[in-house]
């Protein structure tokens, strides 16, 4: 079973949409499912950016730092992998 659907008009640059068109014609798709997953996944992503800032802040508040020697170490992994 299908999840329930809702319609939504958006504009698009003339560019985007015929790269759209492009895009469902190479995956042979329509442009409307390429749009729906487009849009989904960036709602996925931007909600948990949201959520892992949030995270952060609350550590923040509870004071939940990292020492001087751990932020030194993940430096240093870095700076040696290179």
């Amino acid at each position: 079973m299908s999840e329930p659907t809702t319609r939504m008009t958006v504009e698009l640059p003339l560019e985007v949409k015929e790269r759209l068109k492009g895009l469902a014609r190479a995956t042979d798709q329509s442009e409307a499912r390429l749009a729906t997953e487009a849009i989904a996944s960036y709602v996925e992503l931007q909600e948990w950016q949201i959520r892992q800032i949030e995270a952060g802040l609350r550590e923040a508040d509870a004071g939940d730092f990292a020492s001087d020697e751990e932020v030194a170490a993940v430096f240093a992994r870095w700076t040696n992998a290179r």
